[in-house]
């Protein structure tokens, strides 16, 4: 067997040798597809899969065998050298009310459990420049959780949160479909490097302890840059 080298980009059936279909767990990426809402609060779970994406070197898409129908996009990839176990990274096309299809989908597909998948996206009860790490809960009214919990059957998956605020001045919609200032941009850029580190740790922690959290726990819900 080749030996797993850094900053090399491998073909998908390279990687099907290596590990045939056995993965670590998926981590799904909320937020809406198009250019206008690029760099929109709304969209902080798709930014999150696109900082591990640009620190993953040996990051790739592959023939996914659900792609054709645009509902997603996917990417497999070893967040550390084989044996550990490579993730699926998710961001589902099909608009934040409806993320569920294809979460749940690409989640049968692959026989990926509800406990072995992380779901990040925007807080509104938490400050920019915080987040939070837990497994299982309510939604706060977030509707691609709720849609997530009602495609898989069920709320036990862990979700990064991070934190957007609330302004009282304005309306709920047009805030999480506003984009970042130039201010704030500065701190998304910091939580985005923090919220992939406290992810990689997870990753690692399950890979020795399939149930184990604490750790990346503390890491995540300890961060906080608030203005």
């Amino acid at each position: 067997m080749r030996s797993w080298m850094p900053g090399i980009h491998e073909r998908f059936s390279f990687w099907e040798e290596v590990v045939t279909m056995q993965l670590g767990g998926m981590l799904i990426g909320l937020g809406n597809p198009g250019k206008e809402y690029e760099n929109t609060r709304h969209n902080f779970g798709f930014m999150l899969v696109d900082e591990i994406l640009r620190e993953q070197s040996g990051a790739f898409s592959g023939p996914d065998k659900l792609a054709s129908k645009k509902t997603h996009e996917l990417w497999k990839v070893f967040l550390s050298p084989p044996p550990a176990l490579p993730w699926l990274l998710l961001k589902p096309l099909t608009y934040m009310n409806n993320s569920g299809q294809p979460g749940a989908a690409v989640a049968s597909y692959y026989n990926i459990d509800p406990a072995d998948i992380v779901v990040a996206h925007d807080e509104l009860d938490l400050p920019l420049g915080s987040m939070r790490f837990k497994f299982g809960g309510g939604s706060a009214g977030h509707k691609g959780i709720n849609s997530l919990a009602q495609h898989l059957g069920s709320r036990d998956f862990y979700r990064l949160r991070l934190g957007i605020g609330k302004r009282e001045s304005e309306q709920t919609i047009g805030h999480v479909l506003g984009h970042f200032g130039k201010e704030e941009s500065k701190i998304v850029r910091e939580v985005l490097e923090a919220a992939a580190r406290g992810f990689r740790m997870y990753a690692d922690e399950k890979n020795k302890n399939p149930k184990a959290f604490a750790a990346s726990q503390e890491f995540i819900n300890g961060f906080s840059i608030c203005p």
